[in-house]
């Protein structure tokens, strides 16, 4: 099937043509239909299956069938709520791209920055709203957003959005949405949580599921190189001698962590930043363009911040941390392999995470290959629970005396302050 045959109108074609699109994926070929038919839907898609264009596009072909071209006095037609910046930011990206031709206004809202150029923008007029639900909120309250004419709702990234804890904003602003509207429900994954709150939101809507939670891309080879914890950094820049590697998005479990891989790699002449939570806007910002535009060589990221990185033919995906969550290792390595492009996922497993690349395999039905013969194989045996529990005791310890040590020197810092 081409993207010709799915009723869309020229102006959005050439837009499609523009980006190299011609033949829908699954989710679009299955989703745009009942979009344009003006059905709820509800989407079961994993990252990288074209899921916001499957959305994005015959919305944009509505609201240009509804409104015709931008004025001033343009009206809210369009709210996509979606859980981070990073995708909040993407969304719009792709909106801009596929409604170049038809003069649709749209802008996105996100926390974490000042907020009058988003004001300005919404004062100027937009047909498609992208926001994160806590400054939509803010803004609703401040009286810069109406909600009342709204014709389309888009819940994008529902798991996501439960799991960070938006749940109660997410049943206020359902509040406030007019009853008569076309809604569509987009997740991952689907357990009971989030069918129940689907319930809430979608009327007797059509559903369209494609690449189900247990499975990756084919296109996406799977290697894992088993390793020490104290060898993990040398063997991970033993990889990146490797010059064909030229951009890897490397996943670390926490943000400290992530912190300290990047300046590991500095060290080494690597090239990497970091995005997570603790960064600021401008901050995450930067790091992903100049890796889009090949400044940086690594990028590491947390689980959550990678949410809503879409970088077109990235080819290499590092897990440094094994998720022990197994859906989140299908997630992460999805970010590579995309539109048909071949993908290599590589993950570095330590003795204590031999048991989360078990609970891997399960889950995708598939063993990954194991690659051998690399300068530091795992030597050290998984600790047993009773050596767990005993090592978990000396790290609290370590951790409270450092907390006491920093208190005091911070106390005596304060005094000698109060001083001057």
């Amino acid at each position: 099937m081409k993207f010709t045959d799915l009723d869309l109108i020229d102006p959005v074609l050439s837009a499609l043509k523009d980006k190299g699109y011609s033949e829908p994926t699954p989710i679009q070929e299955k989703a745009i239909p009942f979009v344009l038919d003006r059905e709820d839907l509800l989407g079961v898609a994993q990252t990288g299956t074209g899921k916001t264009a499957a959305f994005s596009v015959p919305i944009i072909q509505l609201i240009h069938q509804f409104d015709g071209g931008h004025s001033r006095d343009a009206v809210l037609r369009c709210l996509i709520v979606t859980p981070t910046r990073e995708l909040a930011i993407q969304i719009d990206e792709n909106i801009r791209d596929y409604s170049k031709y038809t003069k649709t206004s749209h802008t996105v809202i996100f926390g974490g920055v000042k907020q009058h150029s988003q004001v300005q923008a919404l004062k100027r007029g937009v047909q498609i709203l992208v926001a994160t639900p806590g400054r939509l909120l803010d803004l609703i309250s401040q009286g810069y957003i109406s909600l009342n004419d709204i014709k389309m709702f888009v819940l994008d990234e529902a798991d996501r959005m439960l799991d960070m804890g938006f749940i109660n904003d997410i049943k206020k602003l359902l509040k406030m949405l007019p009853e008569d509207r076309q809604s569509l429900f987009f997740s991952a994954t689907m357990p009971d949580n989030i069918l129940q709150l689907s319930k809430t939101i979608l009327d007797n809507p059509k559903k369209v599921e494609v690449t189900p939670k247990s499975s990756t891309a084919e296109t996406i080879k799977q290697y894992v190189y088993y390793t020490n914890r104290v060898t993990k950094h040398s063997l991970l820049v033993h990889i990146l001698k490797n010059e064909d590697i030229e951009h890897v998005l490397l996943f670390s479990r926490t943000k400290h962590g992530a912190d300290r891989i990047v300046r590991n790699l500095k060290k080494s002449n690597i090239h990497a930043a970091a995005i997570h939570g603790n960064k600021s806007q401008n901050q995450r910002q930067k790091a992903l363009k100049d890796f889009k535009n090949g400044k940086l060589r690594v990028l590491v990221a947390t689980d959550i911040a990678a949410r809503g990185i879409d970088i077109d033919k990235l080819r290499y995906v590092i897990n440094y941390d094994i998720p022990n969550v197994p859906e989140t290792y299908v997630h992460r390595i999805g970010r590579s392999g995309r539109a048909g492009e071949e993908g290599i996922a590589m993950s570095i497993s330590e003795p204590e995470e031999n048991s989360f690349i078990r609970d891997v395999e399960r889950l995708i039905n598939q063993k990954i290959e194991i690659v051998e013969g690399h300068p530091f194989p795992q030597t050290e045996r998984p600790m047993s629970a009773a050596e767990k529990k005993e090592w978990n005791k000396e790290k609290q310890k370590r951790k409270q005396e450092y907390h006491a040590n920093r208190k005091k020197s911070s106390n005596g810092r304060g005094r000698q302050y109060s001083r001057r």
